[in-house]
């Protein structure tokens, strides 16, 4: 009973108000359920990061106790962190996913790219991801990229339009009122989908430790042989590092953000589970992506330019 003899469970009890973590996933429920009502082939684009592990999670939520309604997509680049495509097929296996995999080497080895000097192979996801899309069929491809991460991604819609080879046009994003969502294709277009869009990295983590969802390893602290280049620790690979003068060290690192070794850079840390990430970041003033991926370094625009490109 409460105070004034009220059943504190009765008629008039009060509902809690919902949290803002409740708030956002019933945000992104609902995006990724009329994304697949919209749609006749929706893929998920799923690499084992923290943000697709997220989405993952979310999308399984949306359908339970049905089975997930579309398969996952990988572009695997040949440089991804063994201990994310580890995670990947261990939670493919574990929950009877379906997944393809396209492989950036493959278009290597054929001709239809070119390796970079640089090694850098996560600007060259474009183009298999295109092609799966097209081989697939694929009319609308759910991703777990976020608004706070660059300037270009906080200009995109929810439901982004990409023509007929991927690319994106900021003229031609459609109006979002009221969580009204067009998915209307033509011939040829797809829509890219972003139900994490108005989380940020604290919401990601603080959902991560609500829900207790598994993640890599390497996003908690642990011991790697890692150098230093442009101001990020990189870690050593056949993609072509450490160069000479570039010196290996064992450092107490852990990862924001997980890509292509060649350009995601690790960062300083001791914390070893979410409620210790979540301190940490309470107190950071750099984005994930501005922090430690270098192929966002490349120019003021080069998000915006990869996505006009097709890019994720």
């Amino acid at each position: 009973m409460t105070a004034t003899g009220t059943p504190a469970d009765g008629p008039g009890a009060s509902t809690p108000a919902p949290s803002q973590l409740d708030l956002l996933e019933s945000d992104a429920v609902h995006i990724i359920r009329e994304a697949v009502g919209e749609s006749e082939r929706p893929v998920l684009l799923f690499s084992g990061g923290k943000d697709s592990s997220v989405l993952l999670h979310l999308a399984r939520k949306a359908f339970s106790p049905a089975p997930l309604p579309f398969p996952l997509l990988h572009v695997d680049t040949g440089h991804n962190f063994p201990e994310a495509l580890a995670h990947r097929d261990q939670l493919v296996a574990a929950h009877g996913l379906r997944l393809h995999v396209v492989s950036v080497q493959e278009f290597i080895d054929d001709g239809r790219l070119r390796e970079r000097p640089d090694g850098t192979r996560n600007v060259l996801q474009t183009v298999p991801l295109t092609a799966a899309i097209d081989q697939h069929g694929f009319d609308a491809v759910l991703g777990g990229a976020r608004r706070d991460e660059d300037r270009a991604r906080a200009k995109e819609r929810v439901f982004s339009i990409r023509d007929g080879s991927g690319g994106w046009d900021p003229r031609r994003q459609r109006p979002e009122l009221w969580q009204l969502y067009n998915a209307r294709c033509g011939p040829g277009e797809h829509v890219r989908v972003f139900p994490l869009s108005d989380w940020t990295e604290l919401d990601v983590w603080q959902y991560i430790a609500r829900e207790n969802i598994d993640l890599p390893a390497l996003y908690y602290a642990h011991h790697r042989k890692v150098f230093a280049r442009q101001g990020m620790w990189l870690t050593p690979g056949a993609w072509g590092g450490p160069e000479e003068g570039e010196q290996l060290e064992t450092r107490r690192v852990r990862y924001r953000t997980v890509g292509d070794m060649s350009c995601t850079g690790a960062l300083d840390s001791d914390a070893t589970t979410p409620a210790q990430v979540i301190a940490e970041l309470a107190t950071c003033r750099s984005t994930e992506r501005g922090a430690t991926r270098a192929d966002d370094r490349l120019s003021e625009a080069a998000m915006e330019d990869r996505k006009r490109e097709g890019y994720f």
